[in-house]
């Protein structure tokens, strides 16, 4: 049985937190009691249909009372309205407190230089590669790499025996994505799954969760004018429960005339890219062979032995995610 306690590393202070996992005895009865016992209940609870009722109970209900009952619920969940775009007294529903927009502009800070790759959210994140010879090699841990991208795709060969970074977002955490990289949409697609749980009790139970969810894949060109220069970089943003939905829509400016991402089209790095519905959900990098190297923290607080993660005593290796800002460097151009 995987332990009670999961923990992670701020990256902004280094100091290391028990994550408060929400619902988290449900979890582990539906991935360890269902799932095993009684699979027609579990394809029921982790299906689209089941997942919208889900969010619809916990998010769509306006908050009950007064107003200290929004700002405690805010608190809890640790949302600076300091940097919230829109008005707090707008924000009376749980959904709209996750669908918040940020000054993200001030308050996420991004690296100048032309070949850093950002975090595309605020998330917890583990990075790992698909070689055999790497300090990293995590394959087949999270997802299937063939059954991610989709089986009848064309982009297995440019990304086969490259690097990865997961991302998982907690159902507190500011909801849009954001592009890590600058360049060109090369190919856009989205693939049907299911709606499986990103606790990390539930990840570690569902072999490759992540490459049996709903997904969206976008492929982006970095190296085109004005690009990041870092190769070819799918970004992959997969639903979880109570995550009904993954809106497109793309700004060149703040969250100002959002449209649909499309093939051909030129994407700044740092902008938002589209938003999940609340609840907590992942997104997924991948990086063609040798052309990025990550962040030395990163790699550092993922071998630590002194914190407490599932992953690590799921897996049997030591895997601890860093908590990090959207925006913040995750990775540079130029591995060799």
């Amino acid at each position: 049985m995987i332990q009670s306690l999961h923990q992670y590393v701020e990256r902004r202070t280094g100091t290391v937190h028990t994550e408060k996992l929400i619902a988290d005895h449900l979890v582990k009865l539906l991935y360890h009691g269902a799932r095993e016992n009684a699979p027609i209940l579990f394809r029921l609870l982790t299906s689209a249909r089941m997942s919208d009722l889900l969010a619809f109970v916990n998010y769509d209900a306006p908050f009950i009372g007064k107003v200290s009952r929004q700002k405690e619920f805010m608190s809890q969940c640790g949302i600076d309205l300091a940097e919230c775009l829109d008005p707090p007294e707008s924000l009376d529903t749980p959904r709209k407190v996750f669908e918040r927009r940020i000054r993200y502009w001030e308050h996420r800070p991004m690296p100048e230089e032309t070949g850093a790759v950002v975090s595309p959210a605020d998330a917890r994140v583990l990075v790992g590669s698909f070689r055999d010879s790497s300090s990293i090699f995590v394959k087949g841990k999270f997802f299937s790499f063939e059954e991610l991208l989709g089986e009848k795709t064309n982009w297995h060969n440019q990304f086969s025996g490259g690097d990865f970074a997961v991302f998982r977002l907690t159902p507190d955490k500011y909801h849009y994505n954001h592009t890590p990289v600058a360049g060109v949409v090369s190919d856009i697609f989205e693939l049907d799954g299911a709606y499986h749980s990103c606790n990390p009790a539930a990840v570690v139970a569902m072999a490759t969760p992540f490459s049996k969810n709903r997904r969206v894949v976008t492929i982006i060109d970095t190296d085109v004018p004005g690009g990041t220069r870092v190769g070819l970089v799918a970004m992959i943003e997969v639903v979880a429960l109570m995550i009904g939905e993954i809106v497109q829509c793309y700004s060149t400016e703040e969250y100002t005339n959002p449209v649909p991402v499309s093939t051909g089209q030129f994407l700044r790095k740092g902008q938002p890219k589209s938003l999940y519905r609340p609840g907590s959900s992942t997104d997924i990098l991948i990086f063609q062979p040798g052309r990025i190297e990550f962040a030395d923290d990163l790699l550092q607080n993922m071998r630590r032995v002194d914190v407490k993660s599932r992953f690590s005593q799921g897996f049997n290796i030591p895997l601890v995610e860093t908590d990090l800002q959207v925006r913040s460097l995750i990775a540079r151009g130029g591995a060799v």
